[in-house]
């Protein structure tokens, strides 16, 4: 293992010392995206730049030139590449603002391709078309960014977010309907950062975004350029920190507007053949170790960051970018020969450690987030040290954890042990997002956690008016010590899918053939929060509550927990993390009085019982409760709570414990 990540910090080093040798460096390299596709200058002419290997000959057409396929042709360069420069009209752009325009490329086998570029920066589809239109877009003025980046952030509350669904109507919302009225929302429920999924241009809507056409192009179905930048703009000024979700793990096999067979062949920026398609995703496969794909991927970083002024990325699909298997029929259960041999892609390794070297250099104030189901030695350790040099990664067995539980367990068989286990096995020194649901839990084909737990009662007992069920009762008690236990034991930050907080009814699937086009479920319901008389404000209220007090006491910037009891026979977790004492109670219908757990004095800071999160308020939080010197559970002080009540109550105490401190050895020093 040692031997191998040397390797790959060697071809690491080379490629970084051939950039800095033959493109002037990282700097200049990375900023392609101001010389390559179709490019304003100064003086009001025009650049252009592709990169086509394969073709016999490269033109441009479009509004500008009546369409004629034959009269800018562009100069041949080394290297595959292509470039023309059409001078100013009047001092005025010869490509307007708004016109078409595509690649005409001529194919070795003396086919015309009429191709979007892959630099495009906009491009729209008529309801009318099948295939996206490249648009050029230099408009007279564009949007100013008012509006600093917020701080790097020590602890990241990521509201997971998809801007097309995020309203209750159902039809693709806007850009500005997530800055007016869904940014506020996040501020007010304490969320610090808000992570975009589908930005970057896809064809079908119903793909989550995850076929990407246009690398670029931030998708117009929900407004222009300058709307997105808007949004990132507001979001800054209320603090919050912006993450855009980044698909370099594959793309469409679209051609015509897409980046497939670009130059008429089947390779160009993917490998050819076998090698070159997934063979789940039916998408195209990158070949990270040309260097036109790594200034393209590069670049493509760059721009989005500042262009849109993006805080940093959650790299989608890492887990296929890692390994020739790409995940498929492979489990991964820690063995370190699953992590270290010729199974390992180390071009795509080398290439995600020099976007995080990019990044981190040019832009440290950026985030960078894994999606690595595999669990990598080192990933999100620091490139210098051989890692991959990611912030953070997903925890993704945790989600799978609370669903496999649920589904599988009645209530009196869950194992404690195995949740806290699941909840804080992570690599030594790595930081974990936590999160008991994302958007892959809510898409069709599976349930959210909310509708795992109430399912068809949600639809006729979530009103106040109607007697509090068994089934909506547990529901909502376990949905809040889900999240909390997930939230303060899972990792070192936390996500949240929007709309999840307040237990979404249903799934989330977009409009296709499959549901005759409908919207029904791609649209997330705020407004049943907003009804007094439903009792989803329970659930929205608790999550709030929750974040606002992980701000005021940074749980999730503190070093991971201390686990002090996980009583199988009793259902109790009691665990010590920021300087507050977390207890829950799973027993289905156990209450215990005088239940003892380490602490010298406590106050209730939040009790999932409470009325305004639809508990059952039997505790008072009034009381001040101080200890005795009675050993338990390796601490000279413990204290007896007065009462521990059952049916799936959660409490969470807050404990003076700066009077000792914990060493890693977990061993008391008063």
């Amino acid at each position: 293992a040692e031997l191998q990540t040397f390797q790959w910090y060697s071809l690491f080093y080379n490629h970084l010392k051939n950039i800095e040798e033959s493109e002037g460096g990282l700097d200049k390299f990375t900023k392609s995206y101001k010389t390559f596709g179709v490019n304003q200058l100064a003086d009001g002419g025009i650049y252009c730049k592709e990169w086509a290997p394969g073709a016999e000959a490269v033109f441009l057409a479009g509004d500008f030139n009546g369409w004629n396929p034959f009269s800018h042709p562009y100069k041949k360069l080394e290297y595959g590449k292509w470039e023309l420069l059409i001078p100013p009209e009047d001092g005025q752009s010869p490509v307007p603002h708004g016109s078409k325009l595509k690649v005409v490329i001529r194919a070795q086998n003396g086919a015309l391709l009429y191709r979007i570029s892959p630099w495009a920066r906009y491009v729209v589809r008529d309801e009318d078309k099948v295939n996206y239109d490249w648009v050029h877009w230099n408009p007279p003025q564009s949007y100013i960014h008012k509006n600093p980046s917020p701080k790097r952030l020590k602890s990241l509350r990521i509201y997971e977010s998809h801007v097309g669904i995020a309203s209750p109507e159902g039809k693709v919302a806007s850009y500005k309907n997530f800055t007016y009225n869904v940014l506020p929302r996040i501020k007010d429920l304490g969320y610090n950062c808000v992570q975009l999924m589908a930005i970057m241009e896809h064809a079908y809507y119903a793909s989550f975004g995850y076929q990407v056409t246009s690398f670029f192009a931030a998708s117009s179905r929900y407004g222009t350029p300058d709307d997105l930048k808007e949004m990132i703009d507001v979001a800054h000024s209320m603090g919050i920190t912006v993450l855009l979700d980044v698909v370099h793990s594959h793309a469409s096999k679209n051609s015509e507007d897409g980046l497939n067979q670009f130059d008429g062949t089947d390779s160009c920026f993917f490998h050819s053949g076998y090698r070159g398609t997934h063979q789940l995703w039916d998408s195209r496969l990158f070949d990270y170790a040309n260097w036109e794909v790594l200034r393209f991927l590069l670049s493509n970083l760059r721009m989005w960051i500042e262009d849109y002024r993006f805080d940093g990325f959650r790299f989608d699909g890492v887990t296929s970018m890692l390994y020739h298997h790409h995940g498929i029929g492979t489990g991964f259960s820690g063995d370190y020969n699953e992590y270290f041999g010729l199974h390992v892609d180390e071009d795509a390794l080398c290439y995600l450690m020099l976007a995080n070297h990019m990044i981190n250099t040019l832009h440290p104030e950026c985030i960078t987030i894994a999606e690595d189901v595999s669990g990598m030695p080192a990933l999100c350790r620091p490139v210098a040290e051989g890692g991959g040099g990611f912030d953070y990664r997903l925890a993704m067995a945790i989600p799978d954890k609370w669903i496999q539980i649920i589904k599988e367990l009645k209530d009196e068989d869950w194992n404690m042990g195995n949740i806290v286990h699941t909840l804080t096995n992570r690599r030594y020194e790595e930081k974990y997002i936590a999160y008991a649901e994302s958007h892959d839990q809510a898409l069709v084909g599976d349930k959210t956690l909310a509708f795992h737990l109430m399912d068809a009662e949600m639809y006729t007992n979530m009103s106040v008016l109607m007697p509090l069920t068994p089934v909506i009762d547990r529901g909502i008690q376990l949905h809040k010590m889900i999240r909390l236990i997930t939230h303060a034991l899972g990792g070192e930050s936390y996500l949240n899918f929007m709309g999840n907080e307040f237990g979404h009814p249903e799934w989330l699937d977009f409009p296709r053939i499959g549901n005759n086009e409908s919207y029904h479920y791609a649209r997330r319901q705020f407004n049943l929060t907003e009804d007094d008389l439903l009792r989803y404000k329970f659930l929205n209220a608790f999550d709030r509550d929750m974040n606002k007090l992980e701000e005021r006491f940074g749980w999730l910037a503190s070093p991971q927990a201390y686990v002090s009891e996980k009583h199988e026979a009793n259902k109790v977790i009691a665990f010590e993390r920021a300087g507050l004492i977390f207890i829950f109670n799973f027993h289905p219908y156990q209450s215990y009085v005088d239940y003892r757990v380490v602490a010298f004095k406590y106050k209730i800071l939040l009790d999932s019982d409470a009325g305004e999160y639809g508990g059952h308020q039997r505790l008072d939080h009034n009381t001040e409760y101080f200890s005795e010197e009675f050993p338990h559970n390796y601490r000279p002080n413990s204290i007896m709570v007065s009462k521990l009540f059952g049916r799936l109550f959660g409490v969470f105490l807050h404990a003076w414990v700066h009077c000792y401190t914990l060493t890693p050895a977990n061993k008391l020093h008063l």
